[in-house]
């Protein structure tokens, strides 16, 4: 098990945004993370990274305690990375320099460091786009250089928080593989999506949040199934394909 979640809650001065959430995430899965807006998700994805202090519960990763383990950077170097749902590159830098910037988290000279960028790179399918400045790439470009730059961590561990928001159709089809080739390349993912014929369609095991509480888990069959995940989200339209 690379993650166990223990009874954990957030609470923002009077207002309860996690209440006792548990759940675990297996090595070698991808798990998602749907509900509504406001329900909690990247509440989660907060307290994981150590951008928020945990008011109660515990956090496990990979065997060890990381509840109160600060600053994210942190976190990171353990090999807990996320990615952020409004992405924010070095406009004026290039493909190349955003991505060395991740890559510095474990390779402390430049010439190592632009070695596994490049690799990376290749791998998201920028490489046409290396000395690029970030803010001249489209919404797709900067959502895969998002992807890239936590890749280029090494993360045992990836979250990826809506990196599809804002696709068309086809670049929600086009990015699905490379969500399974990251997984296939040893990291386990937990995803949040708002795009439910993706994240149905991705993930092996799918949590649902509402109000910040776990209301439901299972295969995405079962979930789409769920009487409480219907009524809270889904709606009676929605069916699995």
């Amino acid at each position: 098990m690379i993650l166990e979640v223990q009874r954990l809650s957030k609470d923002f001065g009077g207002l309860q945004a996690l209440r006792e959430v548990s759940f675990s995430v297996e090595e070698g899965e991808i798990v998602g993370i749907i509900g509504p807006n406001g329900a909690g998700k990247t509440t989660i994805f907060n307290l994981l990274t150590g951008f928020h202090p945990v008011t109660s519960g515990r956090i496990i990763f990979r065997g060890e305690d990381i509840t109160h383990v600060f600053p994210p950077s942190e976190i990171a170097r353990r090999g807990l990375v996320r990615t952020f749902q409004i992405v924010k590159p070095f406009g004026n830098m290039t493909v190349l320099e955003n991505v060395m910037v991740g890559a510095f988290v474990r390779h402390s000279l430049t010439a190592q460091a632009r070695k596994r960028a490049l690799e990376i790179i290749e791998f998201v399918e920028l490489d046409r786009y290396i000395d690029t400045p970030a803010k001249n790439l489209t919404t797709a470009g900067r959502k895969r250089l998002e992807v890239a730059r936590a890749l280029a961590t090494e993360p045992r561990l990836l979250l990826l928080d809506e990196v599809m928001a804002g696709l068309t159709p086809t670049e929600v089809r086009e990015f699905l593989p490379l969500i399974r080739e990251i997984r296939d390349r040893g990291v386990t993912l937990l995803v949040i999506e708002h795009i439910m014929a993706a994240i149905m369609n991705v993930s092996e095991r799918i949590i649902v949040l509402h109000h910040g509480e776990k209301i439901a888990e299972g295969t995405p069959y079962q979930v789409a199934e769920d009487p409480k995940v219907i009524e809270a989200y889904l709606g009676e339209e929605f069916s699995v394909a």
